[in-house]
């Protein structure tokens, strides 16, 4: 692929235009998504030490910039879960400071957030429902991150990763569209993720990387790759406002033995008369940069695993993601004491509730953490 240098000015100017007349409208909490052990061995190098430095020249009309007016919405996708038809996409997206405000994680269906090294989380997205224009910025994958891929059985895209992953990821089965190629011979995974750059979000060239979902699954359909699929969940519709709960606040920390750097605790708010719950991250709002608008959720999962590490100089972990472990699932303003269960890699997760029935999501999006034992959750009125 050849190197294409848009002009920052006429990019945004032309996806402004184009999201403009495509009348995509986003308010509060109708925001939604429309459906409603690891292998951490021999890691030697970080993958962002070298990159081969090709640009894509597949930057789409999809590839929007910007910030929709004051006031516009964005009308709700279809939130008919049983439809089923849309292979999900899952992409790597980085949650360090240069990182923030994300692009893109305010569409996705479902958000698996997880730590990585230092204590800093990284955020598996997963778009089914909805195709997010600008996805980012775009990261390198970890062995648990793309565990917790496989059990969508989507198209996995990130930015490449280190020596030893790249070969579990091929072992995994995925059907990947990785932003560098394999160079060690662990893997046959080569650079064919169309990406760009927006260096108006950092100087720092590993926060510039930039996907669109519509972009990725268009590589995806040339490569042969299958586009059929679904959200494995069931889900069911919002209870009216007599039957919702009154649990208001929920408190995440993701601190390990090793890391508890400040600056990545959750706290989620719930907003009664929407159903929805409003996302807070180191004490403020965790806001979407294209849209300006506050992140919210329909259904808010917390899972407790086994989380080891640090393995090695790096600061690289290891997150169990299959086997079982209690959960904590919060909906309608309930707080819900279960269980996660999942029997292998391929497989995908299962939660339930204390009786030992599945749950069934509330239709939109869900967001699930992954953290090292119960007491790193808190919930009250």
């Amino acid at each position: 692929m050849g190197v294409k240098k848009i002009s920052c000015t006429v990019f945004v100017i032309i996806m402004t235009a184009i999201l403009m007349f495509s009348g995509i409208l986003i308010s509060g909490c109708n925001v939604q998504a429309g459906h409603g052990g690891s292998v951490t061995g021999g890691i030697k190098e970080e993958e962002e030490a070298v990159e081969t430095g090709y640009e894509t020249a597949n930057i789409t009309a999809a590839a929007a910039a910007g910030s929709l007016a004051a006031g516009e919405q964005i009308l709700p996708a279809d939130l008919q879960p049983a439809a089923g038809t849309n292979r999900p996409v899952a992409v790597m997206v980085e949650n360090s400071f240069a990182a923030r405000p994300q692009s893109g994680l305010i569409l996705a269906d479902v958000v698996y957030e997880v730590v990585d090294e230092y204590g800093i989380t990284r955020f598996v997205a997963i778009f089914s429902s909805n195709e997010a224009p600008m996805v980012g910025p775009v990261r390198s994958t970890r062995p648990y991150y793309a565990e917790i891929a496989r059990s969508f059985n989507p198209i996995y895209a990130f930015f490449g990763t280190y020596p030893e992953c790249y070969g579990y990821v091929q072992q995994l089965g995925l059907q990947v569209l990785s932003a560098m190629t394999d160079y060690s011979g662990n893997s046959s995974i080569t650079g064919q993720a169309p990406y760009w750059r927006d260096w108006t979000r950092s100087s720092i060239q590993e926060h510039t990387a930039f996907m669109s979902v519509a972009s990725l699954k268009q590589k995806a359909a040339a490569l042969g790759y299958s586009l059929d699929g679904g959200i494995p969940f069931p889900y069911k519709a919002d209870p009216p406002l007599e039957a919702r709960g009154g649990i208001a606040n929920i408190n995440v920390s993701f601190a390990t033995h090793a890391y508890a750097p400040r600056g990545f605790d959750l706290k989620y708010v719930y907003d009664r008369n929407n159903n929805c719950y409003l996302r807070y991250m180191g004490g403020s709002p965790h806001m979407d940069f294209n849209l300006g608008q506050q992140i919210t959720a329909k259904n808010i999962v917390v899972m407790v695993s086994d989380i080891t590490g640090p393995l090695d100089g790096y600061g690289h972990m290891a997150v169990r993601t299959t086997g079982s472990g209690t959960a904590f699932i919060f909906q309608d303003g309930n707080a819900i004491q279960g269980s996660w269960e999942r029997g292998d890699v391929y497989s995908p997760f299962i939660y339930k509730d204390g009786s030992g029935r599945q749950i069934s999501f509330t239709a939109g999006s869900t967001w699930i953490a992954i953290v090292q034992g119960a007491d790193k959750v808190s919930f009250g009125g």
